[in-house]
């Protein structure tokens, strides 16, 4: 049991949790998507996760199904779809574009697209402070994703722009995805006592993400075929089955925890500030981009991660 006088740092510890996992799976899924490819990294960590979740939830509760209502399976459902199928298949095609550090850079616009669908769908104004933390924030990414990159400080695909493009795609669908989560849960629309439990809903959420993901691991199929039908071939480095062991470390630390981190934020805080504090990577990230992938960080990458960041702070954070 959490002391009462604790439980207002539950969600935000959480939420910080979040970032710290996340962090982890930025690098081990680049790692292992440049090995077997972003499309087989997608599936095989959400196939791998239903099963380590399932397991969590038997021994949690004694049942192998959450017990939930209809609504909160459609909810959860399209979160599934939304946020871990389509969204994280972007974010993992622009990590071998674009490197971890400015994927997950982007990544951090998320709380953005959140203040954006709460206005959209359940009304929520922002006022003067909040534009000016959007404001940061977009300065912020633009000044670090349009910096030239040095040479040999990030993997070369010839993809800058698809990365890019695609690691927006990825934010956007991280918040459409945290929103309908909570929605799943049941906030907003049932009683407190209906509400399911995170891990529950998470393992629900990864689910429908399986689903989600078989029409794209069809159409990715189809066309290696057709590729390799025409003498092209991928180009991977390092061995498959270092690729595959890299996916199932990140299968652990990302959508079995880290998702599960994520909607404990969600519930046990605001959206707005669940996001933030789900979008500290950019910084986390940092010293590992330079140790492990030895990218030059130079002082205008970390001065735009940190405004970036900042920004999203002031847009939730600040008193409304």
């Amino acid at each position: 049991m959490v002391p009462a006088s604790w439980d207002i740092y539950v969600g935000p510890a959480a939420g910080l949790f979040t970032s710290v996992l996340w962090t982890g799976t930025s690098l081990v899924f680049t790692a292992a998507g440049r090995r077997i490819g972003p499309t087989a990294v997608n599936a095989f960590r959400i196939g791998l996760a239903i099963i380590i979740l399932t397991l969590i939830h038997r021994l949690r509760f004694g049942i192998w199904v959450p017990e939930a209502v209809a609504g909160q399976v459609f909810y959860l459902a399209l979160s599934g779809v939304i946020g871990l199928a389509i969204g994280d298949q972007a974010l993992f095609t622009s990590f071998v574009d674009i490197g971890p550090r400015l994927a997950m850079l982007l990544l951090g616009t998320a709380p953005i697209f959140a203040a954006w669908f709460g206005w959209l769908a359940l009304g929520e104004r922002l006022h003067g402070i909040a534009w000016i933390g959007m404001t940061l924030t977009i300065v912020g990414v633009a000044w670090v994703v349009l910096e030239r990159p040095a040479d040999g400080s990030v993997a070369r695909t010839g993809h800058r722009l698809r990365g890019v493009i695609l690691g927006i795609i990825a934010a956007g669908c991280q918040a459409g995805g945290l929103l309908l989560s909570k929605q799943g849960i049941g906030h907003g629309w049932l009683p407190v006592e209906q509400h399911l439990d995170p891990q529950a809903a998470t393992l629900g959420r990864m689910v429908f993400a399986g689903v989600g993901v078989l029409p794209i691991l069809t159409f990715h199929a189809l066309r290696q075929r057709a590729r390799t039908a025409g003498g092209r071939r991928p180009l991977r480095i390092g061995s498959p089955r270092a690729g595959y062991l890299f996916a199932a470390c990140g299968a652990v630390i990302g959508p079995s925890l880290g998702v599960w981190m994520s909607l404990v934020a969600s519930d046990r805080a605001p959206l707005g500030v669940a996001q933030t504090l789900c979008s500290l990577p950019p910084v986390f990230i940092l010293p590992f981009a330079v140790l492990i992938h030895k990218e030059r960080i130079s002082p205008r990458a970390i001065l735009g991660a940190l405004v970036a960041v900042g920004g999203t702070a002031i847009l939730f954070l600040h008193p409304r």
